[in-house]
């Protein structure tokens, strides 16, 4: 529009039922906008909730393990990096070494192998073990980006209610004892009304 003076920029703006908003208060003159100042304000309102909800922080989580770790024990600490890993996360080994285990770095080596070798499919090895004074250090990295696991889960328990939508399977279950019951009743009521026919 040009440069046109305030009274007249309020006199616009009071025409086109919008409001003057002004942009850039430093440059000379002034720079000013005829909008919708509370329609912007709701765009980028809804813009930033946007970015926010396809943003990721990333989470570095940890696993510590002992060099002479039970069978057991082990599947379950690696059923956790698994978990980690399909979140998106980084994960952080740590072997603890105590006392005569600081002479063997070997076994925890070995271990932080096997561990890298059974998840190699969901993470990769992003540093590799290195001994940090009693304890060794490994960092795992998922494949998958934190946004795209984020979106898996959503998309995941967006299934799960739209199912449990159409399947209510509690209240069916209920409806069902509730006509066991009924037929049950109905049978019995009707039990003495023969008997009494064939007297």
């Amino acid at each position: 529009m040009g440069i046109v003076p305030l009274a007249k920029a309020l006199e616009l703006a009071q025409e086109y039922d919008l409001d003057l908003v002004e942009v850039a208060a430093n440059a000379r003159p002034p720079v000013c906008k005829l909008m919708d100042y509370g329609k912007f304000k709701y765009e980028s309102a809804m813009k930033a909730r946007e970015a926010r909800k396809n943003q990721a922080h990333t989470v570095i989580k940890e696993m510590k393990l002992r060099p002479k770790i039970d069978p057991h024990d082990y599947d379950t600490k690696k059923g956790h990096v698994v978990r980690f890993l399909k979140q998106g996360d980084k994960v952080k080994i740590t072997i603890m070494f105590r006392g005569r285990e600081q002479s063997r770095p070997e076994l925890g080596y070995r271990l932080l192998q096997r561990l890298a070798e059974d998840v190699q499919d969901l993470g990769f090895v992003e540093s590799n073990p290195k001994q940090d004074g009693r304890n060794m250090i490994m960092v795992l990295g998922p494949h998958k980006k934190k946004t795209e696991a984020m979106a898996e889960a959503r998309q995941a328990q967006e299934a799960r209610k739209a199912e449990a939508k159409a399947n209510p399977g509690r209240s069916q279950n209920a409806a069902d004892s509730e006509n066991g019951v009924d037929v049950e009743h109905d049978v019995d009521a009707q039990a003495p009304a023969e008997a009494s026919a064939e007297a």
